[in-house]
């Protein structure tokens, strides 16, 4: 028998099914592990991917306050300042993670995409809910963000070790679809990215969509 361990999914998978075979060897039966997607010898568990979740919340969020305090009513310069931050934000950490974490460094470019689409989605969804509805939207961005977005996201362990429905709830929130993105570009030639990345586009263009909105409230209410 051959067993295909991909550990580069989560290194979850890969324990259980080595343990799997171990079992099968001590019963007699000659087994042979193939790795499909390794991981590199300065992060064996690709645990430089797993921390990605931080950038990905905290990014989002500081970014969104910041502009909400400073740029108030001003919803033009919101939306360039929050897409430049995810830009910067995401390039730094993808060179981080990627240097360590992932076997080919031709990836960082993708995942600096990935992670600014992500950070992105965050920062403008929850600029979009501040612009709409006060300060209050900064309160509900946090709580998708921080207490909804980030323990469904799967990051860790991949999000089918999560309870049903919530590892595909996770998958469709800014912070689940980046991870997932992440994890395709960085170990499986971009296989499985399409759905996130739109996912990412999606949340993006809400955001700017709401903001869109609060313009068109506060020309009204001038007028």
């Amino acid at each position: 028998m051959t067993i295909y361990t991909a550990a580069g999914a989560g290194q979850s998978y890969k324990t259980l099914l080595t343990n799997l075979g171990s079992g099968l060897e001590d019963q007699g039966m000659t087994v042979t592990c193939d790795e499909v997607a390794p991981t590199t010898e300065d992060d064996p568990n690709a645990s430089g991917l797993s921390v990605l979740a931080l950038p990905l919340a905290f990014g989002g969020m500081i970014s969104a306050a910041l502009l909400s305090l400073t740029m108030k009513k001003r919803y033009s310069l919101r939306v360039i300042g929050s897409l430049s931050f995810s830009v910067m934000q995401a390039s730094s950490s993808a060179r981080s993670s990627s240097s360590a974490s992932v076997p080919s460094t031709r990836t960082t470019w993708e995942l600096s995409l990935i992670l600014a689409l992500g950070i992105g989605g965050t920062s403008m969804f929850v600029l979009g809910l501040e612009s709409l509805i006060g300060y209050a939207g900064l309160g509900h961005g946090a709580v998708l963000t921080l207490f909804v977005s980030n323990p469904l996201s799967g990051i860790a362990t991949g999000s089918q070790w999560l309870p049903s429905p919530w590892g595909m709830i996770g998958q469709y929130l800014p912070i689940g679809a980046a991870g997932n993105a992440a994890r395709s570009v960085g170990f499986f030639d971009g296989a499985g990215a399409t759905h996130s990345v739109v996912t990412l586009i999606v949340w993006v263009l809400i955001g700017l969509g709401f903001v869109g909105l609060a313009t068109l409230k506060d020309r009204k209410a001038a007028s």
